[in-house]
Order: C-alpha cells, then structure tokens, then sequence
C-alpha cells in the first residue's frame, strides 16, 4: 500500500491522471454473486469455491485497455499494415523450422482431417509465432473482467468464463494458474475455452488435451477445428482478382462464399492467372490500405473456414500467404 502511495504522490507531483485502480475484488460484485449461483445450480459448482477464487481477483485495467478499438479512426483497417506484421522473414523462417521439427505430426493431422500441412503451421505461426509468445494474463481474470467489466460483448465472455471453468474442472487445474492472451485465449493455438472444449483433441494419445505445452495437440486440434468448420481438402483458399466497376453489391454480400464465381465475374470480378472452377461458391474480398489502391481476391469455402478462426479477411489472407511462403521455403527431399 505504501508502494501505491508513492505512485499517486508521483502522478500528482506530474500534473499526471492516476491510472484507474481497482481496489474491490470480484467477490463483491453482485453480477458475480448471481453467475455463481447460476454455476452452482447449472453444472453443480460448490459457490464456496467459486466464491473464493472470485475473491482473488479484481478487474485488469490491461485487459479493458486492450479490448477497446483504436481510438484513431484511421488505425483501425490497414492491410499492408497488418500483413508486415505476419509476412516477414522471421516469422517464416521459423515456421520452416516448426514444420521441420513436427513434420510427421503435421503429416498424421493433414491425414487425419484433411486440412494442409502448411496452413496449420501457419495458424499457429500467427497465433502465437509456433507457441513462443502464449500470453502473460492470467485467464480467468482476463475473462472475468471482459465478462463483467466491458458491457459490449459481456455476454460472449460470460459464456467463456463458463466453459473456461469446466474446462479446468474437467482437466483437474486450478483456474487461477493459467496464462493466456488477454481475450482469454488459451496456448499455442490460441483456442478460447469454449473451442478448446468443442474442438480441441487429445493427438499425443497421453489422456488428455494440453494445448499449453504439448504441440502435437495444438497441431491436432487446428485441423480438427478447420476440419469440423468445413475445410474442404484440395480446394482452393483464394485468388487474386481485379475489379471493373463498383464492387459495392459484391462486397455487401458479405465474406461467406453462397454465390459462385461465375456470378461474381458477371458483376465485375477479373480472376487474375488461376483457373479455376467458376461453379465455385465464392466471396469478393476487399484488402484496404489508406492512400493505396485496395487490393482484391475472390474467397472460397477454405478462406470462409479459416475465418472461423477469427473472423477478419486481413487474417485469413494472412494465414493463407504465410502459408504459401512457409511451404515455398520448406526444402524437399
């Protein structure tokens, strides 16, 4: 206590705002109260243990900082921007080497569901660059103050917080050990918890899912996770285009492919050097940059899929061109 003090003397001193401080604990909040006596009476959960795991824990001002848009408008949608992130050097050298170093799991996963070597490889490498960088916040505090602290999508998170408590009674963890991202999301592959209990599969045969530390699971459960999505194994992801008139009716139909190619040529679409089926459902995707000439491809099922993951075409182009770099790079025998 003495320690915040001297913070708040410090601020003060500045001319500064202090940071927001919480100071009461989760415990106290009677929308907590009322979702452990729902856990209670839904799934059996002694209120008791709930209540002091509550009392651990107070709202994370990170969590509620990183959660909110940028406050700059123009910040908000860069394609270049965002593909720098992903589509460099590093981050494909090491997905070389992840692949190399797994290369008979990936092998086994691409068997099993169908879904490319390369494209799980890549997922992870933009989940958590091959598992490096898993999150520092503790997940339940993360999910707890999303849940009840940040009104926009309490609901989602409330649900999250319910399976993330299932989840480690059924694994036998205490909750309050876990790290993850600051949305909740949990290991190498970043599932939240309710993936991880829906989709996430035991791929190392040892009893039990650990996405946190064991990268056979993580590499198994991506797939499994495009796999019960749709992926279509062979089919194409996207395709670079060229637009002649206004894309506007196109691109209000949304990312999901329900109209077939064909039809999207037939308003304008100008495929660009692939040939492709033109039954194929597919949707126009619009990758904007400021100042730049937006940049356009035709998405079909398997780029949908990968949407699934998380719901942004930057994305899932993403993941599909560090895919395609990844496998270009790996050698062959």
């Amino acid at each position: 206590m003495k320690k915040l003090h001297v913070l708040l003397a410090v601020f003060a001193f500045l001319g500064l705002s202090a940071p927001a401080v919480a100071t009461t604990s989760f415990a106290e909040d009677p929308e907590v109260t009322a979702f452990i006596a729902e856990m209670s009476e839904k799934h059996g959960f002694e209120a008791s243990w709930l209540a002091t795991r509550f009392a651990r824990l107070r709202p994370n001002e990170s969590v509620l900082r990183a959660i909110k848009p940028p406050a700059v408008p123009e910040l908000q949608r860069s394609w270049e921007r965002y593909r720098a992130r992903f589509l460099n050097e590093r981050r494909i050298a090491a997905g070389v080497r992840f692949w190399q170093q797994h290369e008979a799991t990936l092998k086994r996963a691409s068997a099993t569901y169908g879904v490319p070597e390369e494209v799980i490889v890549s997922i992870i490498g933009v989940e958590t660059e091959y598992g490096q960088n898993t999150g520092r916040f503790s997940v339940m505090q993360a999910l707890s103050t999303l849940a009840f602290r940040y009104p926009p999508r309490a609901p989602f998170f409330r649900g999250e917080l319910e399976q993330f408590l299932l989840l480690a009674r059924e694994n036998d963890f205490d909750p309050l050990v876990l790290k993850g991202s600051y949305a909740g999301a949990i290991g190498i592959p970043q599932f939240m918890p309710g993936s991880q209990r829906r989709y996430a599969v035991d791929f190392d045969g040892d009893g039990k899912v650990d996405l946190t530390r064991s990268a056979t699971d993580a590499i198994g459960s991506v797939a499994s996770f495009l796999a019960q999505h749709g992926w279509e194994q062979g089919g194409a992801v996207a395709i670079p285009t060229r637009m002649e008139g206004d894309p506007t009716p196109l691109l209000a139909l949304g990312i999901k492919p329900d109209k077939p190619l064909s039809e999207l040529v037939a308003g304008g679409v100008r495929p660009e050097g692939t040939d492709v089926d033109a039954s194929k459902p597919a949707a126009l995707i619009d990758l904007v940059t400021p100042d730049q000439e937006t940049e356009y491809w035709a998405g079909f099922q398997n780029f949908y899929v990968i949407t699934r993951y998380n719901r942004s075409s930057f994305y899932a182009m993403s993941v599909f061109q560090l895919a395609e770099a990844i496998r270009e790079r790996k050698p062959t025998l």
